[in-house]
Protein backbone atom coordinates (compact mmCIF):
# COMPACT_ATOMS: atom_id res chain seq x y z
CA UNK A 1 0.00 0.00 0.00
CA UNK A 2 0.90 3.45 -0.77
CA UNK A 3 0.45 5.25 2.28
CA UNK A 4 0.72 8.64 1.00
CA UNK A 5 -2.07 7.93 -1.47
CA UNK A 6 -4.34 5.61 0.87
CA UNK A 7 -4.25 8.78 3.36
CA UNK A 8 -5.18 11.13 0.79
CA UNK A 9 -7.65 8.68 -0.50
CA UNK A 10 -9.75 8.19 2.74
CA UNK A 11 -9.42 11.47 3.51
CA UNK A 12 -11.11 12.77 0.24
CA UNK A 13 -13.78 10.47 0.77
CA UNK A 14 -14.38 11.17 4.70
CA UNK A 15 -14.43 14.87 3.38
CA UNK A 16 -17.62 14.17 0.96
CA UNK A 17 -19.08 11.58 3.40
CA UNK A 18 -18.99 14.72 5.87
CA UNK A 19 -19.75 16.95 3.78
CA UNK A 20 -23.01 14.77 2.64
CA UNK A 21 -24.60 14.28 5.59
CA UNK A 22 -25.06 18.12 5.95
CA UNK A 23 -27.46 17.48 3.03
CA UNK A 24 -29.00 14.49 3.42
CA UNK A 25 -30.62 12.59 6.12
CA UNK A 26 -30.02 9.38 7.71
CA UNK A 27 -32.60 6.77 5.82
CA UNK A 28 -33.71 5.57 9.28
CA UNK A 29 -35.23 9.57 10.30
CA UNK A 30 -36.38 9.99 6.69
CA UNK A 31 -38.75 7.55 7.28
CA UNK A 32 -39.79 8.04 10.69
CA UNK A 33 -40.16 11.78 9.93
CA UNK A 34 -42.66 10.63 7.12
CA UNK A 35 -44.69 8.10 9.47
CA UNK A 36 -45.00 11.21 11.68
CA UNK A 37 -45.92 13.06 9.14
CA UNK A 38 -48.95 10.61 8.07
CA UNK A 39 -50.05 9.72 11.78
CA UNK A 40 -50.53 14.08 13.03
CA UNK A 41 -54.00 15.44 12.71
CA UNK A 42 -53.24 18.65 13.61
CA UNK A 43 -53.17 20.79 11.04
CA UNK A 44 -50.54 23.16 11.26
CA UNK A 45 -48.25 20.40 12.93
CA UNK A 46 -49.20 18.47 9.51
CA UNK A 47 -47.99 21.28 7.51
CA UNK A 48 -44.90 21.98 9.29
CA UNK A 49 -43.99 18.44 8.71
CA UNK A 50 -44.33 19.38 4.81
CA UNK A 51 -42.02 22.21 5.23
CA UNK A 52 -39.40 19.39 6.25
CA UNK A 53 -39.85 17.35 3.76
CA UNK A 54 -39.61 20.39 0.87
CA UNK A 55 -36.77 21.26 2.29
CA UNK A 56 -34.95 18.09 2.34
CA UNK A 57 -36.04 17.71 -0.68
CA UNK A 58 -34.22 21.12 -1.80
CA UNK A 59 -31.38 20.41 -0.12
CA UNK A 60 -30.94 17.29 -2.29
CA UNK A 61 -31.97 19.46 -5.31
CA UNK A 62 -29.58 22.37 -4.62
CA UNK A 63 -26.81 20.30 -2.77
CA UNK A 64 -26.97 22.53 0.11
CA UNK A 65 -26.83 22.27 3.72
CA UNK A 66 -30.64 21.86 5.29
CA UNK A 67 -29.68 23.06 8.17
CA UNK A 68 -27.68 26.41 8.75
CA UNK A 69 -26.26 25.23 11.78
CA UNK A 70 -24.05 22.62 10.68
CA UNK A 71 -22.35 22.09 14.01
CA UNK A 72 -19.26 21.55 15.31
CA UNK A 73 -18.06 18.03 13.37
CA UNK A 74 -17.53 15.18 16.23
CA UNK A 75 -16.32 11.37 14.61
CA UNK A 76 -17.05 8.43 16.86
CA UNK A 77 -14.72 5.85 15.72
CA UNK A 78 -14.92 2.02 16.53
CA UNK A 79 -11.38 1.21 15.22
CA UNK A 80 -9.69 -1.97 14.81
CA UNK A 81 -6.23 -2.66 16.21
CA UNK A 82 -4.86 -3.72 13.01
CA UNK A 83 -6.66 -0.86 10.55
CA UNK A 84 -3.71 -0.21 8.51
CA UNK A 85 -3.95 3.69 8.59
CA UNK A 86 -4.76 3.95 12.60
CA UNK A 87 -1.72 5.97 13.16
CA UNK A 88 -2.96 8.56 10.16
CA UNK A 89 -6.68 8.67 11.61
CA UNK A 90 -6.75 11.66 13.40
CA UNK A 91 -5.05 13.85 10.47
CA UNK A 92 -6.87 12.48 8.17
CA UNK A 93 -10.64 13.13 9.95
CA UNK A 94 -8.98 16.96 10.69
CA UNK A 95 -8.42 17.46 7.01
CA UNK A 96 -11.52 15.62 5.90
CA UNK A 97 -13.25 18.54 8.10
CA UNK A 98 -11.55 21.63 6.45
CA UNK A 99 -12.59 19.59 3.07
CA UNK A 100 -16.08 19.52 3.81
CA UNK A 101 -16.24 23.34 5.30
CA UNK A 102 -14.45 24.18 1.84
CA UNK A 103 -16.74 21.86 -0.32
CA UNK A 104 -19.89 21.64 1.40
CA UNK A 105 -19.91 24.12 2.41
CA UNK A 106 -19.96 24.32 5.93
CA UNK A 107 -20.91 27.52 8.45
CA UNK A 108 -17.82 28.22 10.33
CA UNK A 109 -18.79 26.86 13.94
CA UNK A 110 -15.01 26.46 15.49
CA UNK A 111 -14.36 29.65 17.85
CA UNK A 112 -11.33 29.18 19.92
CA UNK A 113 -12.31 29.22 23.50
CA UNK A 114 -10.96 32.50 25.58
CA UNK A 115 -9.29 33.55 22.43
CA UNK A 116 -13.04 34.62 21.43
CA UNK A 117 -11.90 34.16 17.63
CA UNK A 118 -13.31 32.19 14.75
CA UNK A 119 -10.90 29.60 13.27
CA UNK A 120 -12.82 29.91 10.12
CA UNK A 121 -11.97 26.23 9.23
CA UNK A 122 -14.03 24.44 11.77
CA UNK A 123 -11.42 23.13 13.36
CA UNK A 124 -9.34 23.94 16.20
CA UNK A 125 -8.28 23.27 19.86
CA UNK A 126 -9.53 19.14 20.13
CA UNK A 127 -12.00 20.08 16.75
CA UNK A 128 -13.18 18.06 15.31
CA UNK A 129 -13.51 16.10 18.49
CA UNK A 130 -12.77 12.55 17.86
CA UNK A 131 -14.48 9.47 20.35
CA UNK A 132 -12.38 6.25 20.54
CA UNK A 133 -13.22 2.67 20.85
CA UNK A 134 -10.42 -0.04 19.50
CA UNK A 135 -11.04 -3.44 18.90
CA UNK A 136 -8.28 -6.12 19.14
CA UNK A 137 -7.92 -8.21 16.47
CA UNK A 138 -10.12 -6.25 13.52
CA UNK A 139 -8.86 -4.44 10.39
CA UNK A 140 -11.70 -2.31 9.73
CA UNK A 141 -12.98 0.79 11.07
CA UNK A 142 -16.49 2.24 11.75
CA UNK A 143 -16.52 5.82 11.65
CA UNK A 144 -20.08 7.79 13.06
CA UNK A 145 -19.95 11.55 11.65
CA UNK A 146 -22.22 13.94 13.58
CA UNK A 147 -22.67 17.67 13.20
CA UNK A 148 -23.78 18.52 16.79
CA UNK A 149 -25.87 21.55 16.17
CA UNK A 150 -26.21 24.60 18.54
CA UNK A 151 -29.64 24.69 19.73
CA UNK A 152 -29.91 21.00 19.97
CA UNK A 153 -27.11 18.56 21.42
CA UNK A 154 -24.83 21.20 22.71
CA UNK A 155 -27.00 22.45 25.42
CA UNK A 156 -26.76 18.47 26.83
CA UNK A 157 -27.51 18.05 30.15
CA UNK A 158 -25.90 15.65 33.01
CA UNK A 159 -26.03 15.27 36.85
CA UNK A 160 -25.38 12.77 39.21
CA UNK A 161 -28.36 11.54 41.45
CA UNK A 162 -28.35 9.86 44.87
CA UNK A 163 -28.86 6.01 44.53
CA UNK A 164 -32.45 6.48 46.78
CA UNK A 165 -33.67 8.19 43.85
CA UNK A 166 -33.82 5.38 41.73
CA UNK A 167 -35.34 5.03 37.97
CA UNK A 168 -37.94 7.81 38.82
CA UNK A 169 -35.18 9.97 39.54
CA UNK A 170 -33.53 8.94 36.07
CA UNK A 171 -37.18 9.55 34.67
CA UNK A 172 -37.94 12.94 36.54
CA UNK A 173 -34.32 14.14 34.90
CA UNK A 174 -35.43 13.27 31.35
CA UNK A 175 -38.60 15.11 31.66
CA UNK A 176 -37.32 18.30 33.63
CA UNK A 177 -34.54 18.79 30.68
CA UNK A 178 -36.73 18.19 27.58
CA UNK A 179 -39.57 20.34 29.36
CA UNK A 180 -37.39 23.20 29.72
CA UNK A 181 -35.35 23.16 26.64
CA UNK A 182 -36.76 20.48 24.20
CA UNK A 183 -39.12 23.13 22.34
CA UNK A 184 -36.07 24.86 21.64
CA UNK A 185 -33.94 22.20 20.21
CA UNK A 186 -36.52 21.69 16.87
CA UNK A 187 -38.81 18.50 17.73
CA UNK A 188 -39.24 16.20 17.01
CA UNK A 189 -36.18 14.93 19.28
CA UNK A 190 -34.25 12.10 19.07
CA UNK A 191 -33.64 11.68 22.69
CA UNK A 192 -30.56 9.96 24.21
CA UNK A 193 -30.37 9.23 27.53
CA UNK A 194 -27.36 7.56 29.34
CA UNK A 195 -26.92 6.00 33.03
CA UNK A 196 -24.23 5.58 34.42
CA UNK A 197 -21.59 6.10 36.75
CA UNK A 198 -20.65 9.77 36.84
CA UNK A 199 -21.40 13.08 34.82
CA UNK A 200 -18.50 12.18 32.24
CA UNK A 201 -19.68 8.82 31.27
CA UNK A 202 -23.19 9.32 31.39
CA UNK A 203 -23.19 12.03 28.90
CA UNK A 204 -20.51 10.31 27.11
CA UNK A 205 -23.13 7.54 27.08
CA UNK A 206 -26.25 9.63 26.03
CA UNK A 207 -24.04 10.74 22.87
CA UNK A 208 -23.64 7.40 21.85
CA UNK A 209 -27.29 6.79 21.96
CA UNK A 210 -28.33 9.40 19.40
CA UNK A 211 -26.05 7.21 17.07
CA UNK A 212 -28.19 4.53 17.44
CA UNK A 213 -31.05 3.87 14.72
CA UNK A 214 -34.79 5.78 15.40
CA UNK A 215 -36.20 2.70 15.49
CA UNK A 216 -32.86 0.53 17.66
CA UNK A 217 -34.16 -1.08 20.81
CA UNK A 218 -31.78 -1.61 24.06
CA UNK A 219 -30.21 -4.73 24.50
CA UNK A 220 -32.15 -5.18 28.40
CA UNK A 221 -36.13 -5.60 28.30
CA UNK A 222 -36.07 -3.62 31.59
CA UNK A 223 -33.89 -0.66 29.70
CA UNK A 224 -36.12 -1.05 26.44
CA UNK A 225 -38.82 -1.17 28.48
CA UNK A 226 -37.94 2.29 29.99
CA UNK A 227 -37.21 3.77 26.11
CA UNK A 228 -40.59 3.14 25.02
CA UNK A 229 -42.35 4.47 28.60
CA UNK A 230 -40.06 7.77 27.89
CA UNK A 231 -41.09 8.48 24.26
CA UNK A 232 -44.50 7.84 25.68
CA UNK A 233 -44.55 10.09 28.10
CA UNK A 234 -42.40 12.73 26.51
CA UNK A 235 -45.00 12.54 23.56
CA UNK A 236 -47.89 13.10 25.57
CA UNK A 237 -46.05 16.62 26.36
CA UNK A 238 -47.75 17.42 22.78
CA UNK A 239 -44.73 19.64 21.75
CA UNK A 240 -45.39 19.20 17.71
CA UNK A 241 -42.97 19.40 14.98
CA UNK A 242 -40.74 22.99 15.92
CA UNK A 243 -42.86 23.17 19.03
CA UNK A 244 -45.46 23.98 17.74
CA UNK A 245 -47.90 21.20 19.30
CA UNK A 246 -48.56 17.88 17.54
CA UNK A 247 -49.09 14.45 18.39
CA UNK A 248 -45.29 13.92 18.79
CA UNK A 249 -42.97 15.66 20.75
CA UNK A 250 -40.31 12.61 19.84
CA UNK A 251 -39.04 10.63 16.98
CA UNK A 252 -37.82 8.21 20.09
CA UNK A 253 -35.74 7.47 23.22
CA UNK A 254 -32.53 5.56 23.48
CA UNK A 255 -30.75 4.70 26.31
CA UNK A 256 -26.95 3.58 26.36
CA UNK A 257 -25.84 2.47 30.20
CA UNK A 258 -22.74 0.93 32.10
CA UNK A 259 -22.46 -0.41 34.84
CA UNK A 260 -22.01 1.74 38.22
CA UNK A 261 -20.58 2.85 41.45
CA UNK A 262 -23.46 1.30 44.55
CA UNK A 263 -23.60 4.84 45.71
CA UNK A 264 -24.58 6.81 42.89
CA UNK A 265 -26.67 6.78 39.40
CA UNK A 266 -25.69 9.16 37.21
CA UNK A 267 -27.60 10.70 33.98
CA UNK A 268 -27.27 12.71 30.97
CA UNK A 269 -29.51 13.81 28.51
CA UNK A 270 -28.51 14.82 24.61
CA UNK A 271 -31.09 15.21 22.23
CA UNK A 272 -31.20 15.24 18.43
CA UNK A 273 -33.02 17.85 16.44
CA UNK A 274 -35.55 16.88 13.53
CA UNK A 275 -32.91 17.60 11.09
CA UNK A 276 -30.23 14.52 12.48
CA UNK A 277 -27.37 14.99 10.81
CA UNK A 278 -25.09 11.95 11.47
CA UNK A 279 -23.40 9.19 9.25
CA UNK A 280 -22.18 5.62 9.42
CA UNK A 281 -19.50 4.42 7.20
CA UNK A 282 -17.80 1.23 7.89
CA UNK A 283 -13.64 1.42 5.90
CA UNK A 284 -12.21 -1.79 5.50
CA UNK A 285 -8.66 -2.98 5.56
CA UNK A 286 -7.95 -2.58 1.93
CA UNK A 287 -10.33 0.76 1.81
CA UNK A 288 -13.01 -0.29 0.33
CA UNK A 289 -16.08 1.53 2.33
CA UNK A 290 -20.12 0.50 3.03
CA UNK A 291 -22.22 3.83 3.92
CA UNK A 292 -24.27 1.68 6.54
CA UNK A 293 -26.92 5.14 7.61
CA UNK A 294 -28.21 6.18 3.69
CA UNK A 295 -29.68 4.61 1.35
CA UNK A 296 -28.16 4.94 -2.17
CA UNK A 297 -25.05 6.73 -1.11
CA UNK A 298 -22.39 7.36 -3.84
CA UNK A 299 -19.16 9.77 -3.64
Amino acid sequence: MNREAAVADLTQVMSKFTSYIGKRLPTDVTQKLGELREKEVNFLAKEVYESMRQNQIAAHELDRPSCQDTGVIQYFLTAGAKFPLLGELEDILRNATLGATRDGPLRHNAVETFVEKNTGTNTGSKIPWLDWEIVPDDDSVTIDVYMAGGGCTLPGAAKVLMPGQGYEGVAEFVFDVITSRGVNACPPLLVGVGVSTSAETAARLSKKAILRPVTSRHTNDSAALMEELLADGLNELGLGPQGLTGNASVMGVNIESSARHPSTIGVAVSTGCWAHRRGKIKINADLSYEVISHEGFTL
